[in-house]
Order: structure tokens, then C-alpha cells, then sequence
């Protein structure tokens, strides 16, 4: 096989050696007898120099491709070359025991899946972690928090086994969480999920890219919590483990810049670059390392590079030259695959046969040294030195950048190998192999039997692993949850303005922020309100928080704002309680859930309000909403300026049909779509009641509505129908037609009773739904109930329209689907209006006509269900008289 060419790559030829050398030699003595601080200064002066003489030069972008930390600088391994040797010996164990859950579990069927690879390369960089840096939670201390890279879940249940924390039984039922339950056991799930195990995962990170953007968030969160006085500034740290092809995401960089301006020290990410993602390199063709230092350092964080093994020391400090740095500069990460998957002989041939002083180097070293050769991140004393220094830094986020070989240990079957990542099943030889070269004290049956391994309680081993988690205050991943409630407010307190509002005009947003701006004035439960927006506070009425809470500020404010003479003036400050996270749903969304999960990591329950264009939300960062809803959280998300017809002029992108569709898919949610600020009154004290005194794992998804209208004071004895999703707003007997509507659209079935009963002489009952999902929720559970038990009741729609066969008309401001969602309990001919196709730019009415959900509509299709329907040229008139257009195309024509 020949090497690619390294050709093309761009070597400045020097003209003056001595000269060089000369400067060399200059520095070398600044540094020597002045200190690298006057280094640092003289080079920034040279650097300025030469660009105020129009020199058009700057610092290379990438240090070499060597490690960060010289070998010289490395603390000591804490207890010495013994303890190494025994946490050495216990990270083997935990691979073969982590290899052998997974191909037991495929073994036996075949289609569960798992991955071996990514933890083979990554256990280390576990290890290190557990033994001495990852801090559990005690009643002392707050604890550190760790995202666990997903794939190498296997890994974590596998020492979680040796800690005993899990049985071999559990492991047994590893990706079998339903056939575990058959026998009065817990099944391993997938990945790291604290819904399917919330005793044990804390944050999901199954998601690529979303453990990112997440942790960066939860550091900053912790910061916001210490600044406001709420917890005790104690040095945790937030640890993250992903990696190198994660962070193509794009949540993965996202927030990169907000943990360097915030100055985030107390974050520090591994990112175990074993150069290799599902399907093969991450970087064929160039570095990924390279790429990675050049984004978070350009980002402004602490960039450490841990890319070489002490085995490669002596080489290094025998280079003279610079050409095995010059080497691995040029050698690309799909030849380090290569080299990776290959022996000893092939990289003497093919790496140190390079040049003849690279062959003199590789001189030195038999075929199995070569073949020993270890990256970094499989070299314990060099990840704690990384470790260290990363945990002792101030002022900065740290990034470690780990080389590893992806498959590590696993020899022909897997090593470096494009198909690693699919490796499920192993052969025998293949097993063997493995155990020899961790020198694991199995039998060659025990070996083929895919046994776990677990030394005797009282060995060396056990008592090491203890030990060290001991020191650390326990056991890690672990999920704990706070017991303490928060004493929830009499809604009349900060909501009578709703309940008695009289006609009244204002929009449901401002009825929310003026509920929002009340509680957070309670002396009980104001300081645990946690406003989040995403730069459009003032769009939502939110100015008055400002002065009110202030936004919050790691620094303060450092300047006098533009608007200092308003009531209403732009005021940041250190201990300010709202969250303004700019341009960023994303950000916005990792905020909210790190406040919403806060009850469970900090054991500290907060309430946040995260309000943002409703458009904005499911549709466009639904899969971090998933997230917080395995993270079991806890909060209000507030889709505002809802519906297709409702935000007038702003058009298809803005305009918002669906949420409430995508919200009833996931099942923790609890979604409304109020009409009224007394409706919102009630879902928000239901809400706060259901979180925070009864400690359910639910959060609320609310959409309210820009447009101002008279409010209504509360009638008497609709809160249960409320909370349950509908009640009755207008009763008739002998009603001809029900019409039920939802949100904005309520106003108008309203008016289309009245055009009823005036032109046409038709009784119409009105209904306000506020949560179809919620109703066909009910429906699907009393439905199943009938199946299985003897019971007769029927489903809450079901009954609260039954009496009457007259037909019934749903309308939304929301595709069909949505009340098409309750057309099974519905005891009658059922009709549903929606909003679906493309929004428009136009005003509200003329978006109502198009969509056929306003008033004129709803009439015209209750009048289509009563018996003068079938005389056609009645039904036309009929249309004529509403000022109809019955000929315009549907508005799902495309």
C-alpha cells in the first residue's frame, strides 16, 4: 500500500538559517531569565509591529500535532505506578464485561444492536474521570454533573456492575426493558435516558449534539443559581464526554462563543477523538483535531491536546530534527485509521519507512513496541495530567482534545476499521484474542461463554474501586430527586385581574406576562420563577421585568443603556432573574430545561416560563424539547403569537398550524390552547400545583395570542372543564348545532352562533375546547379501560356531548388533525375546520377566510349538516347570504 502523497503540503524554505536561529535563541533566552509572560508580551509587540508596517502575517491557526502538556509538566499519578497499574487492570475488566453484555444480547436475538467501539476507545477517559474527578452528590456538596457520551452507555452499566449498583441479571436484560419486567427486573436502556431509568441517568444524551449545547447551558445555569445566592458557590464542575463526529452537529458548536463570554471555568469537554464516525474517518482528508482547536479556540476556550501516549516520549525527545512532528503533522485521519487497523510491521513499513530519519527511529523498536504505540487518550497518567489542568484552569472553558483509536483492543475484528461502529457479534478467536491482550484472568470457556467477570469483594481490585469512589462522595451516573415543595400561590392573588376582567381588553400574552410579573413579586415562590425569552421581550410585553427582575448578567452592566430615562430602560445586572438569550431558540431551550430539571440536579425546584413565537418552538428545536421531557422536566413553555391566522402579516414561516400536533406526541406534555386570560388563569395554577406540590414529572405547553379582545370574567363552575380540556361557554337544549372551537378561533364559532340565530333561525350551542389533545388523551384511556375491565364510562367528550344527536362543528386555529384527534368519542355526525396548507401575509379576517375557520365558515358548515343541506341551491344561497366564495380553490392547493 503507498502512502498518500503529503506533497501538497506548504513548507516555507528558510533563506538564513543562522539568522533563525539567531531569533531562536532569543526567545529561548527571554524565556529562560524573564519568564513566558514577557515572551507572551514581546511576541504580541512584534505581532502589531509588523502589521502597523503592512506586514500581512499571523500566528498559524494549529499548535503542532503533539501534546498540549509537556511530559515534563504532568503532576504525578495519584499512588503511584501501583494504583495505575490496578485502575489499568479494572478498565479491562470493565470492557470485556461491557463487550460481553452486548454480544450476549445479540447473540441470543440478533436485533437489539449496542456498540462496542466507542466505549473501547473512550474507557479511559472514563476511568480517569471516575477514579479521580467526577464528584458525586452528597449532602455536603452539590456534586459535579457528567454528560456520558451515549454509545459508551454499555461501559457505564458495566462498571455500575463492578460498583453494585447493578446486577448481573440487569445486565442480562441489557436493551430488554420490556421482557425484563416479565421477570420482576429492570432492563438497561439503550442509552442514557432518566425516564426509562431515573434512579441511574441524569441527562439524556442519546440525541447527537444535544449533550453539547446542553451542558454549556447547565454550567451556566449553575452560575446563574450561585450569582443569585439561591445555591452555594462550591466549584462543581460540568463535565461532557462526546464525540469527534458529533460535532458536525450543529447544536453541538452552537453555543461555543456563550461559555467563553460567560467565562465558564467551571465546564471542561472531552472529546474523544478516535477519528472515525459510524461509516468511517471524521476527517479523511485532514485533521479533525486541527479543525476542533481552531473552532473552540477561535471560540475563546482552553484548548488541550492529548494526542500521544508516554510510550511515544522517548521518540520525541530523540527527534532532533522536528521530522516526526513533521510526520504527524502530514499524516491525515484517514492514514492514522489506517494505522490504527493495522500491525506493527505495516506501520514501520508505512509510517517510520517515511524518510530515513523516521526508519532510524522506528530502528529502535521492535514490531510489537510499534504495534504499542498508544494514543493519548489510552494512556491514564497522560489524561489525568489533561484532567488536572483542565479542572485547575480559570477564566475559560476547557476543551480536551482526546486521539484515541475507536475499537480499541478489539484487534482484526475492529480496530481502527471502517465497519466498527456495526460490530454487534465477535467470534470466538476474536474473544480470546481480546482477553489476551487485556490479559483478563478468564477460562477459555468462560471466555466463549461471554461470562461477566466480577472480582471477589474483598480483592485488591474491589477494595481500589471503592476506595476511590469513596473520595468522590459516591457512586456516579446517579439521578436524585428533591422532595421539597413549593407552597403554590391562591390563583386569585396574582390572577383576579383575569378572573374578573369585565370585558376588558387585552391579549392572552399580556394576561400571561401580567400573571408572571405577580408571582414573581410572591415572597414564597417569585424567587424560584425563571423568565427565559429569546430576544423578543419586548415584542411579549415583557419590558417591565426589566426594571422589575433585570436580566441576567455574569458581569453586571458595563454600560449606560441607550433607554436609561425610560421606566422601562434595558437593565442587566449579576443577580438579574430573567434569561435573555438572544437569537436562539436552542439556547433558549437548553435554559429552560436545565431550570426545569433543577429540582432533580440541584435539588432545588425552580418554575420556568420560556415564551417565544410559537412557530418557533416543536417545529424547529422538537428534539430538544424530547430531551426535557426524558429529562423529566418541569415547566411552562409558552407558544406565543399562536395560531396560522393569528399573527397577522408576518406569513408562512412565522405562521404556526402544527405545534399543538407535535406537542400531542409527546407524552409528559400537557398542552393547552386557551381563549380566555381566566382560562389561562386556571391551566396556570393547575400547572403549578401539578409540578410543584404534587411533584409531577409534567410540563405545559400554552399558546397565547397577540390579538387584543374583551375578556370575560369567569363563569361559575368551568374550572374542572377547563383543566379536563371543555366545557359549555354557551348552553342550548334544543340546540340544532354544537360548534366547538379553541383559542382565537372561540370568538369567531361565537359569532357564527349569532349569524345562525339571526339569518338562518338555527340554535347553536358554543363550546370552548382548551385542549383537544388533553380530551383525545381521555378518550384513548377510557377506551382501553372498556377493553380490559368492566368499565362503563365513557370518555369526558363523550359524555359531556351526549343528550343530543344534533351534529358537531370543531374549528382550530390548527390543522384538522388536531380535532380530528376526538372524532372517535364525539356521539354525533362530526365536522372539523382547520388551518392546513401554507400561511399567508394578510390580516386576520382575510387569513380567516382563506382557511375557512372563521365565522362565516363555521356557519356555513353547521348549516351544511342540517337537513336544508340537501336542497343544493338552498345551501348556495345559504353561502350567498354569508358573502361566501364557494368556488375559491382549497387552501391545501399547492
Amino acid at each position: 500500500m503507498e502512502m498518500p502523497s503529503a506533497t501538497h503540503l506548504y513548507q516555507e524554505h528558510d533563506d538564513d538559517i543562522t539568522e533563525t536561529n539567531e531569533w531562536i535563541e532569543s526567545l529561548q533566552s527571554v524565556i529562560q531569565h524573564a519568564g513566558p509572560e514577557r515572551a507572551r508580551f514581546l511576541l504580541s509587540r512584534l505581532s502589531a509591529t509588523a502589521r502597523q508596517m503592512g506586514v500581512k502575517w499571523r500566528d498559524a491557526r494549529n499548535t503542532p500535532y503533539i501534546n498540549t502538556i509537556r511530559s515534563e509538566d504532568e503532576p504525578p499519578f495519584p499512588g503511584g505506578i501501583d494504583a495505575l497499574a490496578m485502575e489499568q487492570h479494572l478498565a479491562s475488566l470493565m470492557r470485556w464485561n461491557a463487550l460481553a453484555m452486548v454480544v450476549r444480547a445479540n447473540r441470543a436475538y440478533g436485533e437489539l444492536g449496542g456498540h462496542i467501539a466507542s466505549y473501547a476507545s473512550a474507557a479511559d477517559l472514563f476511568e480517569v474521570g471516575f477514579n479521580h474527578f467526577f464528584r458525586a452528590r452528597t449532602d455536603e456538596f452539590g456534586g459535579d454533573l457528567v454528560y456520558f457520551q451515549a454509545h459508551s452507555a454499555p461501559g457505564i452499566y458495566a462498571r455500575a456492575f463492578l460498583e453494585g449498583t447493578l446486577t448481573e441479571t440487569e445486565l442480562g436484560f441489557y436493551r430488554q426493558e420490556i421482557e425484563a419486567r416479565k421477570h420482576g427486573a429492570c432492563g438497561l436502556s439503550s442509552y442514557p435516558h432518566p425516564w426509562l431509568m431515573e434512579n441511574f441517568w441524569q441527562f439524556p444524551t442519546g440525541s447527537m449534539g444535544l449533550g453539547p449545547i446542553s451542558s454549556i447551558y447547565q454550567a451556566r445555569f449553575m452560575r446563574y443559581l450561585e450569582q443569585r445566592g439561591l445555591i452555594a458557590a462550591q466549584d462543581r464542575k460540568v463535565w461532557g464526554v462526546f464525540g469527534d463526529g458529533e460535532m458536525d452537529e450543529p447544536e453541538s458548536l452552537a453555543a461555543l462563543s456563550l461559555a467563553a463570554r460567560e467565562g465558564l471555568d467551571n465546564l471542561v469537554f472531552v472529546v474523544n477523538c478516535n477519528l472515525q464516525r459510524l461509516d468511517g474517518p471524521v476527517r479523511g482528508n485532514s485533521h479533525i483535531v486541527d479543525e476542533l482547536e481552531t473552532l473552540f479556540e477561535g471560540a475563546g476556550w482552553n484548548v488541550i491536546k492529548l494526542l500521544w501516549g508516554a510510550d511515544w516520549d522517548p521518540l520525541f525527545a530523540r527527534d532532533k530534527t522536528g521530522e516526526l512532528v513533521a510526520a504527524l503533522n502530514r499524516t491525515v485521519d484517514g492514514q492514522l485509521q489506517t494505522f490504527a487497523a493495522n500491525n506493527g510491521a505495516f506501520n514501520r513499513e508505512h509510517f517510520f519507512g517515511q524518510t530515513p530519519a523516521l526508519t532510524e527511529l522506528g530502528e529502535s523498536l521492535t514490531d510489537e513496541e510499534i504495534d504499542g504505540l498508544r494514543r493519548g487518550g489510552h494512556d491514564m497518567k497522560k489524561i489525568h495530567a489533561a484532567y488536572h489542568a483542565a479542572a485547575s484552569h480559570r477564566g475559560q472553558p476547557t476543551v480536551i482534545l482526546a486521539q484515541t483509536k475507536k475499537g480499541y483492543g478489539m484487534g482484526t475484528a475492529g480496530q481502527g476499521k471502517m465497519t466498527t461502529h456495526q460490530q454487534k457479534k465477535l467470534d470466538t478467536d476474536t474473544l480470546l484474542q481480546f482477553r489476551d491482550r487485556f490479559r483478563l484472568p478468564i477460562s477459555d470457556a468462560q471466555c466463549e461463554a461471554l461470562a461477566f467477570y466480577k472480582p471477589a469483594e474483598d480483592s485488591a481490585e474491589m477494595r481500589h474501586l471503592h476506595q476511590r469512589r469513596a473520595a468522590l462522595g459516591g457512586f456516579m451516573p446517579r439521578r436524585t430527586v428533591s422532595r421539597v415543595k413549593l407552597d403554590v400561590p391562591d390563583m386569585a392573588s396574582y390572577a383576579r385581574f383575569a378572573l374578573e376582567a369585565d370585558g376588558k381588553e387585552m391579549s392572552t400574552t399580556m394576561a400571561l406576562v401580567r400573571m408572571m410579573g405577580a408571582l414573581l413579586k410572591d415572597g414564597g415562590i417569585g424567587r424560584h420563577i425563571v423568565p427565559i425569552v429569546a430576544d423578543e421581550a419586548r415584542t411579549f410585553g415583557m419590558a417591565n421585568l426589566f426594571r422589575q427582575v433585570g436580566i441576567y448578567s455574569s458581569q453586571g452592566q458595563l454600560y449606560q443603556p441607550e433607554d436609561i430615562g425610560s421606566i422601562l430602560y434595558y437593565r442587566e445586572a449579576r443577580d438579574g432573574q430573567i434569561l435573555e438569550e438572544g437569537i436562539s431558540e436552542a439556547g433558549a431551550i437548553s435554559s429552560w430545561t436545565a431550570a426545569a430539571t433543577s429540582y432533580s440536579v440541584h435539588g432545588l425546584p425552580m418554575l420556568p416560563f420560556y415564551i417565544y413565537y410559537s412557530m418557533f418552538g416543536f417545529q424547529r428545536i422538537g428534539d430538544l424539547i424530547w430531551a426535557a421531557a426524558d429529562q423529566r422536566a418541569r415547566g411552562f413553555l409558552i407558544g406565543a403569537t399562536s395560531g396560522r391566522t393569528t399573527l397577522a402579516g408576518e406569513g408562512l414561516q412565522h405562521q404556526d398550524g402544527s405545534s399543538h400536533l407535535i406537542a400531542a406526541t409527546v407524552p409528559n406534555c400537557i398542552a393547552y390552547d386557551p381563549a380566555y386570560a381566566y382560562e389561562l388563569a386556571v391551566i396556570v395554577q393547575d400547572g403549578m400545583e401539578r409540578m410543584l406540590d404534587k411533584q409531577k414529572d409534567v410540563f405545559y405547553y400554552v399558546t397565547v395570542t397577540n390579538e387584543n379582545e374583551a375578556q370575560p370574567g369567569m363563569p361559575v363552575g368551568v374550572e374542572d372543564g377547563i383543566r379536563r380540556g371543555m366545557y359549555c361557554l354557551q348552553a342550548d337544549d334544543q340546540a340544532d348545532v354544537r360548534l366547538l372551537a379553541s383559542g382565537p378561533i372561540l370568538k369567531e364559532a361565537i359569532a357564527a352562533a349569532a349569524l345562525l340565530r339571526d339569518h338562518f333561525g338555527v340554535r347553536a350551542e358554543v363550546w370552548s375546547v382548551t385542549s383537544y389533545s388533553e380530551l383525545a388523551r381521555d378518550g384513548i384511556a377510557a377506551e382501553r379501560r372498556q377493553r380490559i375491565t368492566s368499565s362503563s364510562e365513557a370518555p369526558y367528550v363523550t359524555r359531556q356531548l351526549a343528550g343530543s344527536t344534533a351534529p358537531v362543528v370543531a374549528a382550530s386555529d390548527y390543522v384538522r388533525n388536531l380535532p380530528e384527534g376526538i372524532r372517535a368519542y364525539v356521539p354525533a355526525r362530526y365536522v372539523t375546520l382547520g388551518t392546513d396548507g401554507f400561511g399567508r401575509s394578510d390580516t386576520r379576517a382575510n387569513l380567516r377566510d382563506f382557511f375557512e375557520v372563521d365565522a362565516k365558515w363555521i356557519a356555513f358548515a353547521a348549516l351544511s349538516e342540517l337537513p336544508m343541506a340537501k336542497e343544493a341551491e338552498h345551501l348556495k344561497r345559504c353561502a350567498e347570504t354569508l358573502g361566501l366564495d364557494i368556488t375559491k380553490p382549497i387552501s391545501t392547493a399547492v
